[in-house]
């Protein structure tokens, strides 16, 4: 089981509006919080995120490149993430892959497919069939 995630942002005041609402929606609660980061848990996970210090915020971040490429959540219901769906819109965060949203993993797989401020992949998958 993973402990924690630990992300850097570019702009954590966005982050916190994208994730603490995001993360909020699945039962995560507020856990740690300092001057240059925050983080949320649920169970015995936490997600943190931190302030990417100014000299290394030029190059930015692509889930293309080395490294990350997206964070995958369970959702409860089918229902869970069609309502996740329209608020992420409501609220104009990037869906992506809206042509084939919400069977974009493949008929099976029921899930949305969106981006938080500094474009990481954010995908919320409903139970399998």
């Amino acid at each position: 089981m993973i402990h924690h995630i630990e992300l850097y942002v570019s702009d954590l005041e966005a982050s916190k509006r994208f994730w603490g609402w995001f993360l909020g929606e699945l039962g995560y609660e507020p856990f740690q919080k300092w001057d240059s980061g925050i983080s949320w848990k649920k169970d015995d996970f936490y997600l943190v995120f931190v302030q990417t210090e100014e000299r290394f915020l030029e190059q930015g971040f692509h889930r293309r490149r080395i490294g990350l490429n997206h964070l995958a959540f369970h959702a409860e219901s089918r229902e869970q993430v069609d309502m996740m769906t329209e608020k992420l819109l409501e609220r104009g965060y990037h869906v992506l892959y809206r042509d084939s949203h919400p069977y974009a993993g493949g008929g099976a797989h029921y899930a949305v497919y969106a981006e938080d401020p500094d474009r990481i992949k954010v995908e919320l998958v409903a139970p399998g069939l």
